[in-house]
């Protein structure tokens, strides 16, 4: 069972936008899936990097867009892909290093923060990015 799923509410009215928001859940839930079957550390790893990977590629074009087109709220917008960035940079190494392993309670934090993140911060952008032609 998915532990995160997309739904219309999710939407920016950005296709490239929400197409990477869909990726990113779906990241998120092949670790979730991974971690409840069990699958080795290397697994979990592996896909822990790619989320990684994908976030920032996603953030940096997201970024991108917002500079581009002159969006008022950019810097804050950009500090707060900067603080999820650092904090889970953090807990890959230390998942790496052995201290701990995932737990339901990070699973939960990455599917409340994404959420969060594109409810709250990033719905702000649309009108704005909207009326750029941006769709």
């Amino acid at each position: 069972m998915a532990l995160f799923t997309w739904s219309d509410k999710y939407s920016v009215n950005i296709n490239e936008i929400d197409n990477q928001h869909k990726k990113l859940i779906g990241i998120i839930n092949e670790l979730h899936d991974a971690m409840s079957k069990g699958k080795s550390n290397d697994i979990l790893s592996n896909v822990l990097q790619d989320l990684i990977d994908y976030t920032r590629v996603h953030f940096a074009n997201e970024e991108r867009i917002m500079n581009m087109h002159g969006y008022h709220d950019y810097t804050a917008h950009k500090a707060a892909h900067e603080d999820l960035l650092r904090q889970v940079t953090k807990f890959d190494k230390e998942f790496r290093e052995g201290k701990f392993g995932l737990s339901i309670q990070m699973m939960n934090f990455l599917k409340d923060w994404l959420s969060k993140h594109i409810l709250e911060t990033d719905k702000k952008y649309s009108p704005f990015l909207n009326s750029k032609g941006v769709i």
